[in-house]
């Protein structure tokens, strides 16, 4: 059954309209935000809406049915962010005044990688670090209250 639209509205609200793993914001985007599963279907998860965030396309792609990732520092497998029972400051930060996340703990790290939440994988200016580094030129972001470092 598919989720109801005024379910899809309270996530929205929910997430103050932004992708709960990268942090973009939604009305920056050309198109509206997906709903992710925090665990997905395939593996036994539900459309309740504490299994539900708002997840941007880019993010809901890259994690797939993952729920677990490499932490880079020590190698070992962790469960990777989770918006319903974490919050996102203690895990993420904003460098490189607003362009970059970065972990700064085991789920953080893992989720980055996992996620590609930098687009490392491609040149600066085909990478969502350009995107944001427009974004922050117009006032625009990081969004307010994310912790952030020079």
């Amino acid at each position: 059954m598919p989720i109801s639209d005024e379910v899809r509205q309270a996530i929205r609200e929910r997430a103050n309209y932004i992708c709960e793993y990268c942090h973009s914001p939604e009305r920056l985007s050309a198109n509206r935000f997906t709903v992710d599963h925090v665990i997905p279907k395939s593996l036994g998860g539900s459309d309740a809406l504490d299994n539900l965030a708002l997840a941007c396309r880019r993010c809901n792609e890259r994690r797939y049915n993952f729920v677990a990732g490499i932490d880079p520092e020590t190698q070992e497998i962790v469960p990777i962010f989770n918006p319903r029972k974490q919050k996102w400051a203690e895990h993420f930060v904003w460098q490189d005044k607003g362009v970059v996340i970065g972990g700064t703990t085991p789920i953080g790290r893992a989720t980055c990688l996992r996620l590609d939440l930098n687009d490392t994988r491609y040149p600066e200016e085909d990478s969502i670090r350009a995107t944001r580094r427009f974004w922050i030129q117009t006032g625009l972001h990081p969004p307010a209250g994310d912790p952030c470092q020079a």
